[in-house]
Formats: C-alpha cells, structure tokens, sequence
C-alpha cells in the first residue's frame, strides 16, 4: 500500500484529509529526508496499522536506513518523553518540575542522522502527542539550527494531517465492526 492507496481509503467526508496528504507529499520547502521522515515519524505515533504500513511503503527507497532508523528512534523516545514531560507540565506540584526525569534517552544525543532532522521528527511526533514543553523545545533547537518558520510550520502540517488520515481510518474501521 502507498500513501496514494491510503488516500483512496479516506471517505469523502474527509476529502480535505486526502487532498492535504496528497499536496503535502510534494512539499519542497522541507528536503527529502526531513519531509519523508516527517511523514514516518508522525504516522508510527498515529498508532494505526493501515497508516504506518501506507507511509512506510511509501518511504521504502525514499530514506536511507539511517534515517529510517531515526524517524522510528524519534517517534520511540517522543513516545515516551511526551507523556512524561507533559505530566509534569499539567501537575500544579512544582517538585516534579525539578526533579531530573532519571529516563534513558542517549539517542537524542546521537541519532544516527543530522541532529536538526531527528529534532524536527521529534517535534512532529510531539505535535501529534500533544505535549507543549517538548513542542517548544524542540521548536527551538530546529530553528536555532538553520530551519524556518514555514519549515517547521510544513512538518506540523504534516504530522496534522497523517494524525487526522490516522483518526479517520481508525474510526471509520470501529464503526464497520
């Protein structure tokens, strides 16, 4: 299945949905990497199985294995860094907010790609999960990295939208069954 497959899947009540995955497939504003590992990153943290094997067909060939590598690891370690940071974010307890999070996370450090594209990947999936501390933060280290508000702008768009094919399809399968 190709990311043209998982549009074909998306109801014409969603048409825009479908329309917006299709433009966003050939934004250029993000290079290659950044926009397919965008497109990865974000579609493993939509949790739905149609979604990530359509977006993984579709960067077959598209990434190189390193970057595959890094739009899995961001989406692995923004899986669990975005609920933790989030959590102590939303506690109106201050102590939390102090306290080392005590969690691995070497592969921020050492991604195994340029540092600005797994920053970004992880700013998507952090998009998607919702967690403003981690937004912010990774926000800035892309943009203190070279990349533009329209580039940053370009992968939330895309984690927007791979998010809400991931809602669409996995509610349209609940309400089959």
């Amino acid at each position: 299945m190709s990311l043209d497959d998982l549009r074909e899947q998306i109801p014409e009540y969603a048409k825009d949905i479908r329309l917006n995955l299709g433009t966003l497939a050939s934004e250029t504003s993000l290079t290659e990497q950044q926009k397919w590992g965008t497109f990865l990153a974000a579609a493993l943290a939509s949790r739905n199985a149609a979604v990530i094997r359509a977006v993984g067909a579709e960067v077959a060939g598209k990434l190189s294995p390193e970057a595959l590598t890094g739009a899995k690891a961001a989406a692995a370690i923004m899986g669990m860094n975005n609920v933790y940071y989030r959590a102590t974010h939303l506690l109106h307890a201050e102590d939390y907010k102090k306290m080392p999070a005590k969690l691995r996370m070497n592969v921020i450090a050492n991604p195994g790609v340029d540092k600005v594209d797994f920053e970004l990947w992880s700013l998507a999936v952090s998009a998607v999960n919702g967690c403003g501390m981690c937004l912010d933060a990774h926000e800035k280290v892309v943009r203190n990295g070279g990349l533009s508000a329209d580039q940053v702008q370009a992968a939330l768009r895309i984690a927007a939208s791979v998010h809400a094919a991931a809602a669409v399809l996995t509610g349209e399968e609940a309400l089959s069954s």
